[in-house]
């Protein structure tokens, strides 16, 4: 299995990624692959970080040659993905939604039909908008064709929308034991659906 995880966050060491790498070492020592981008640094290397809709279907010709067309061909190879974003306003980072906007050659061409997609996020307050960014992280992977799945899983509970952290993640228990099942149940819908992707 090979997992991409995606920092939606400006800072690389920050909260979201705190998560992300405990997502990260559970599915490292369950045998996966995984590789982490930084929306924030990826995007960083565009002219123009935002997608501009400039031709239907997408090209990919604004971001040929870059890192990000190197981030994209990564989620091309990816059986899942796990989204992680801090709050901004009630929903995602402004770098994440960018980098996922320019995805629209993937959908085009049906890259990222049947992977499967999870989320985790992190907010100020312990009811700071993390349930509504999760909600729109679940619709980011979504409109992509993405299985979205949360933090259910037979050897602990049916789960909820996913790792919701109160800042700092490194003292929330709680979203720390999520973020672990997160990546139990990505992998395994991963391993259980595989026969309906290419890759």
């Amino acid at each position: 299995m090979f997992l991409v995880v995606i920092n939606g966050s400006p800072k690389k060491e920050g909260n979201v990624s705190y998560l992300l790498n405990l997502v990260r070492k559970e599915a490292e020592e369950q045998g996966a692959e995984v590789e982490m981008i930084h929306a924030h640094s990826v995007m960083n290397g565009q002219n123009d970080p935002f997608c501009a809709a400039c031709a239907n279907p997408c090209p990919g010709t604004c971001y040929k040659g870059t890192e990000l067309e190197e981030a994209y061909r990564k989620l091309e190879r990816a059986h899942a993905v796990v989204l992680g974003s801090p709050v901004y306003f009630g929903t995602v980072s402004g770098q994440l939604k960018a980098f996922w906007d320019k995805t629209r050659r993937l959908r085009t061409e049906k890259k990222l039909i049947n992977k499967v997609g999870a989320a985790v996020t992190s907010g100020a307050a312990r009811f700071g908008g993390q349930e509504t960014a999760l909600r729109a992280l679940h619709d980011m992977l979504m409109v992509q064709g993405i299985t979205v799945v949360a933090d259910g899983h037979p050897e602990y509970d049916a789960g909820h929308h996913g790792a919701c952290a109160q800042q700092p993640s490194s003292e929330d228990e709680t979203a720390q034991k999520r973020a672990r099942i997160v990546a139990a149940r990505i992998l395994e819908v991963a391993r259980a659906t595989s026969g309906l992707r290419d890759s």
